[in-house]
């Protein structure tokens, strides 16, 4: 992928000095605009796309003055705007619904590591969802309540999963035949937004189903 522009939005100068200078020291990314809140991103947004620049993501702060992140989010959305990546300090399950329901490609917390942090751009570029593990600890890349939408047997198959046994192995240790251990895996694979035996375990590790 080309060099990804970036639109940087915080309320906080030093917080956004402080982005620009580590992320324009990762290879492939450019900050190309800041804002200081919603609405100066939504004008950002609009300069450029006159001016024929392009930005790729949009890292979005929640709470600012003015125009906070949710609205913004929704409305750059709405108009067919560039990914959003949320990036806040802010880790209650209210906000982070709300800013996955405005369209959100993803919600990281500041504390994040700076790999994860670029890698996360990156992801969200390609138009990939990118949650924290303490946001995906609570939902997952569907959006919904992993925890609560697995059965009992599922979970004992997880754990099993993560113990390295295969699936005759399963069938065995729960009296169960292999086919029904393959029906159960396409089940949690679905709940769990996954498509490989190891995605499953390190997704049910990071909701904490297993450990």
């Amino acid at each position: 992928m080309d060099e990804l522009n970036l639109l940087l939005v915080d309320d906080h100068p030093v917080v956004r000095a402080g982005l620009k200078a580590v992320l324009t020291e990762q290879a492939g990314l450019h900050v190309l605009a800041e804002a200081a809140d919603g609405a100066a991103a939504i004008a950002q947004l609009q300069r450029l796309q006159t001016l024929g620049e392009r930005i790729d993501v949009v890292l979005m702060d929640l709470q600012m003055d003015g125009m906070d992140g949710v609205e913004a989010t929704g409305r750059i959305r709405a108009a067919g705007g560039p990914p959003v990546l949320i990036l806040t300090t802010y880790d209650s399950d209210t906000d982070i619904r709300a800013a996955l329901d405005a369209g959100a490609a993803g919600y990281l917390l500041k504390d994040a590591p700076l790999d994860r942090l670029t890698a996360a751009v990156g992801d969200a570029a390609r138009g990939r969802r990118v949650l924290s593990d303490e946001v995906a600890a609570r939902i997952d890349p569907a959006g919904r309540n992993a925890a609560t939408e697995l059965s009992p047997r599922e979970l004992e198959l997880l754990g099993l999963l993560a113990r390295g046994l295969v699936n005759r192995q399963i069938a065995r240790e729960l009296f169960i035949s292999e086919s029904t251990v393959k029906t159960h895996l396409i089940h949690i694979y679905s709940k769990l937004g996954v498509d490989t035996r190891t995605a499953a375990i390190d997704r049910a590790r990071a909701l904490r189903l297993i450990r």
